[in-house]
């Protein structure tokens, strides 16, 4: 008879792997029942490039600070990066695609989300607005492709959510203008081809102007010490006199009214993106407390937990709800600008709230990058300031409801 030792037995001190990423894809409502094939075909391919290509290398990415080109460059390979603007030689996107791919890119990263917002939501949508047609044949089909990245210099230190009193100056010298001023947090001003850049003319008005980023005059450093949207650079702008010829103002702006269209158009979408956030943390909770296991039973058997999981779920729902009607409206060319500020309030204010309530669920291991919540909670923290702060959009709702002006 052979003496056998037993086989050794876990006592619990190794901590099995998460499985985290998982699409869920709730639809309690039938939302998006019925959205047609072409616009969900932009969703999956939005999808597959998150989880082929972004899930692997994000969380280094963000943990690094580091600005992933080549995920931009596969961006316009890939056909997303446009937004939903008209690009000739380019397939039709609708409103409703461009708004599916905000939504899956934010479920993959915000930084990777915002890189579209910026190079196609603000910078090829001010040419494609406002360009003249030979602005938009040299521009359009580059920022497109991601052969080129734009930026879209609005912001200023001293100016953020009262942008409409930029000092930034363009003053008319011989054949073409002078520009100086300061804009900050301006994503791909340190690391594109162009700068769509907005200054206050010699009759006062906002005028745009496009600017290319290695100009004599042009000083870009990137902002560090982030703490959100880590994967993107932003910037802080110094022009120094920077010349530009007549032939690089958009004739189409000529006015802060300008501005503001190609900065409504975009709001909705940050709605979108907020809501891919909203998902990403509801999808890691509800897979995270099948697996994990505490008290000899997974944390899903608990009622507290289900308690939270259904009012994610509810949150969820509603902001699904919202967004798709909403964006039935501006298809329909019927979204007001007070209706795009209530779904951008909203869809922040919701993501924040379900990504805390994750962030909680998860316990320690709610604040590893691995985990997913911790780098969408603190994504979120941008979403809910840039494009107009939740005071701000708070004020054009309240000026809709009563008639009066409460700006300062």
């Amino acid at each position: 008879m052979t003496n056998r030792r037993p086989a050794p037995v876990s006592v619990g001190t190794e901590e099995p792997g998460y499985e985290l990423w998982e699409p869920l894809d709730p639809d309690v409502a039938g939302v998006f029942r019925g959205v047609p094939a072409e616009d969900l075909a932009y969703r999956d391919r939005a999808r597959a490039f998150v989880q082929e290509e972004v899930r692997p290398v994000i969380a280094g990415v963000w943990d690094r600070a580091e600005y992933p080109l080549e995920l931009a460059r596969r961006l316009g390979e890939l056909d997303l990066l446009r937004d939903g603007v008209d690009v000739p030689g380019f397939p039709r996107q609708s409103l409703l695609a461009a708004s599916l791919t905000a939504m899956e890119l934010a479920r993959g990263d915000g930084s990777v989300a915002t890189i579209v917002g910026v190079q196609g939501g603000l910078a090829l949508r001010s040419v494609a607005l406002c360009g003249s047609e030979e602005q938009r044949e040299r521009w359009l089909a580059p920022l497109a492709r991601g052969s080129e990245l734009g930026a879209f210099a609005l912001t200023e230190p001293t100016h953020g959510s009262d942008s409409v009193s930029l000092e930034t100056r363009a003053r008319a010298e011989g054949d073409g203008f002078v520009i100086s001023g300061h804009k900050k947090w301006i994503g791909s001003g340190s690391v594109g081809q162009l700068a769509v850049v907005w200054a206050r003319g010699d009759d006062g008005q906002v005028q745009g102007f496009l600017v290319p980023q290695d100009a004599p005059g042009y000083r870009a450093t990137t902002i560090t010490g982030k703490v959100s949207l880590r994967g993107i650079w932003q910037a802080e702008i110094e022009l120094d006199e920077v010349r530009v010829p007549a032939s690089a103002r958009m004739p189409g702006a000529r006015s802060f009214a300008d501005t503001s269209r190609v900065l409504q158009a975009t709001r909705l979408g940050v709605g979108w993106s907020a809501l891919g956030h909203a998902l990403a943390v509801y999808e890691t909770a509800v897979h995270y407390a099948k697996q994990r296991v505490q008290f000899g039973r997974p944390l899903a058997a608990s009622q507290i937990v289900q308690a939270r999981l259904a009012e994610m779920l509810s949150q969820l729902t509603g902001l699904q709800t919202l967004l798709m009607q909403l964006t039935r409206a501006e298809e329909a060319g019927e979204l007001t600008g007070p209706g795009a500020s209530l779904g951008k309030y909203t869809a922040t204010r919701t993501a924040r709230a379900m990504a805390a309530n994750a962030r909680d669920l998860l316990g320690g291991n709610g604040i590893l990058l691995d985990n997913r919540v911790a780098r969408h909670f603190a994504d979120i923290e941008a979403l809910h300031t840039y494009e107009g702060t939740e005071t701000v959009q708070a004020l054009i709702i309240g000026r809709e409801i009563t008639g009066v002006s409460a700006f300062a």
